[in-house]
């Protein structure tokens, strides 16, 4: 029958090779605590250890009590049978079994729990852990035995000779010693073997083993061959990195005379618009610059990779290649892992924005089809086709934004939402302004108050419309001047579109003049008319003339004319006003507005010369004497 301590507690403590902390080998060894730290270490350790040797101690009397009740059924089975005293046996063999379960079961509970709080203090002479030390002996704590053993195993390497076999095990009542000659290295009590779960001698087998492979290993290491080949290896990796930096020079310097080769050909310089950024020669030599940075990082990078192959050469520097190599490959590994781990949520994204592409197609087309008139909406206006289609993929991609955030890296992390909560911070108060001309462009949009090339009234300015967008309507006047006006106060101010009717009923133009009452009113109308005779002037309807006031000196008329150039008004009126002139001079009638003063009697008429006759001469003053009358 087994035992109960290995039965019960091997599957709980593991060998304490694989024990070892997570830290680096370099520093395996814990901080030695203080000495009120051991004391009370050392006295859980001792405490520890006695329940354990009373748990084994009643497991041996348990044992051997099973020993005698089985003797004793088998010698009733054999001789002659005595049912009630078999009875009894069996009945006392089933309590037995019944109190060896349960301290089974308590025995492996309480290993647990010092697992928990257990810690070994490590032997590691040539920075590798071999094993732990965990209870103390005699006067000595568990930390004392560790470094006790450690520089006895280390004084092993300045013998010559080692000799595997000269590392004995001696057991003793008390103790199995472990032993090079007359010097101890290590002894093994009752309670070490009680913590691993294994015997005395087993666990000195299993210590010896692991220090003849310590120290032949350290001596293998450190042998004048095994240092001679280190060197070797040492120089003719020097010696590859040497002819490595030595060709990658000469490869950049080979790629750097054929690109100045390629002047003219695959460098002709990057202009953006009319301007040229950089010229033929200004391009080469931004190449070159970027050829000589790229040449230093991989001298640089080989060098990097070059030293780790060095340290790992000698056993004593391999923790700095491993170092060495960790700053590049971890990152590396990282990235890539983090990669992998994302490509899911990329292909999501992929096929969410290839959906909403697709749905946007879909809504171009339909555009276009009501755009060209193809496609007719009660109420919906051709012209409003491209703006709605604007604010429909406007309010596409964001909510195709609102779909993707979730599975964009880090959307979840705390500094990835506090910068959106910072960004639509700055949107909502610093774009009060910006956000009213949007909300204008839009209701201007849909008002339908101009379309692009109207000649338009906005306020005080006058002129063509080139450009809307949601936050400005640009105007260029008839002197070709381009005037930007938020939307937010063509909103706010009256506008007059020149050009809304002229397709259909024309746009009316009208002009006025004042003649004096000694000209009669259907003379002037005749004349009116008459000068009403141009280009881009409708013949069909009809001008007209409005008398508009009467006034002290004079009369008002009104000239009204029809046109379907609205953006020709000027052109119109001055040659609509130099007909005027040229009419009222050839009839002789004088224009005198709004107001003119003159003398009859001798004063030259203000006709223009070309239209008087020949023999036209300015009257004389009449002067008459008083008397006479």
């Amino acid at each position: 029958m087994n035992g109960l301590l290995p039965a019960a507690s091997a599957q709980v403590i593991p060998p304490p090779m694989k024990q070892a902390p997570a830290a680096p080998k370099a520093a395996v060894a814990p901080p030695a605590p203080t000495k009120a730290q051991d004391s009370a270490r050392s006295e859980n350790l001792v405490s520890d250890t006695k329940v354990l040797r009373r748990i084994d101690s009643l497991r041996r009397a348990n044992t051997s009590r099973l020993e005698q009740i089985q003797a004793e059924l088998l010698t009733l089975k054999s001789g002659t049978a005595d049912k009630r005293r078999e009875r009894e046996l069996v009945t006392e063999l089933g309590a037995l079994r019944r109190v060896d379960s349960l301290r089974k079961a308590r025995s492996r509970r309480y290993i647990d729990s010092l697992k928990v709080n257990a810690q070994g203090f490590p032997v590691a002479p040539y920075d590798d852990t071999l094993f732990y030390v965990y209870t103390r002996l005699g006067p000595f704590s568990p930390q004392e035995r560790a470094q006790l053993t450690e520089e006895k195993i280390k004084r092993l390497e300045k013998s010559a000779f080692f000799s595997p076999d000269s590392l004995r095990i001696y057991p003793s009542e008390q103790s199995t010693d472990l032993m090079y000659g007359e010097q101890v290295l290590q002894s093994i009590s009752e309670n070490d073997a009680l913590w691993h779960n294994v015997s005395r001698d087993s666990l000195a087998r299993r210590h010896r083993a692991r220090i003849v492979e310590a120290v032949a290993q350290y001596k293998e290491h450190n042998s004048l061959l095994n240092k001679a080949r280190e060197i070797g290896l040492t120089l003719l990796v020097l010696v590859v990195l040497y002819f490595t930096v030595k060709y990658i020079f000469v490869l950049f310097r080979w790629i750097g005379t054929k690109l100045a080769a390629k002047e003219g050909t695959w460098f002709k310089g990057i202009k953006l618009g009319n301007y040229e950024f950089f010229n033929e020669q200004r391009q080469l030599s931004s190449v070159l610059l970027l050829l000589t940075v790229l040449k230093w990082v991989v001298v640089l990078l080989a060098i990097y990779l070059v030293l780790p192959i060095v340290f790992s050469i000698f056993p004593g520097t391999q923790d700095i290649a491993d170092t060495l190599l960790g700053y590049i490959f971890n990152p590396l590994r990282r990235i890539a892992l983090a990669f992998w781990n994302y490509l899911p949520n990329l292909f999501t994204i992929i096929v969410i924005v290839a959906v909403f592409r697709y749905v946007l197609k879909a809504i171009y087309s339909i555009k276009e089809e009501i755009r060209e008139g193809n496609l007719t909406i009660e109420g919906f206006y051709p012209d409003w086709a491209n703006p709605t289609y604007q604010i429909v993929r406007v309010l596409v991609w964001a909510f195709a934004l609102v779909v993707i955030f979730p599975y964009l890296p880090g959307s979840d992390s705390p500094v990835f939402q506090g910068v959106s909560v910072f960004l639509g911070f700055l949107f909502t108060f610093g774009s009060g302004g910006s956000l009213s001309n949007i909300v204008a462009g839009l209701v201007l949009t849909y008002m339908r108050a101009y379309k692009i090339g109207d000649r338009v009234k906005i306020g005080d300015v006058t002129g063509d419309i080139v450009e809307k967008t949601l936050l400005v309507t640009r105007i260029r006047t008839p002197k070709n001047e381009e005037i930007t006006i938020p939307n937010s106060l063509v909103m706010s101010s009256y506008t007059t579109n020149y050009s809304t009717a002229c397709p259909t009923l024309g746009l009316i133009m009208h002009t006025g003049v004042t003649i004096g009452y000694d000209v009669p009113w259907p003379q002037v109308h005749q004349l009116l008319l008459a000068a009403a005779v141009t280009d881009d002037v409708l013949t069909d309807p009809a001008p007209f003339v409005l008398q508009t006031s009467l006034d002290d000196w004079y009369v008002a008329y009104e000239l009204n004319f029809y046109t379907r150039a609205a953006g020709k008004q000027a052109g119109i009126y001055s040659r609509i006003h130099q007909n005027i002139q040229d009419r009222f001079n050839e009839a002789g009638v004088e224009i005198m507005s709004p107001h003119y003063r003159a003398v009859r009697d001798g004063s030259q008429t203000t006709i223009p010369a070309s239209y008087l006759p020949k023999d036209y001469e300015a009257p004389k003053f009449r002067v008459e004497n008083s008397e006479d009358k």
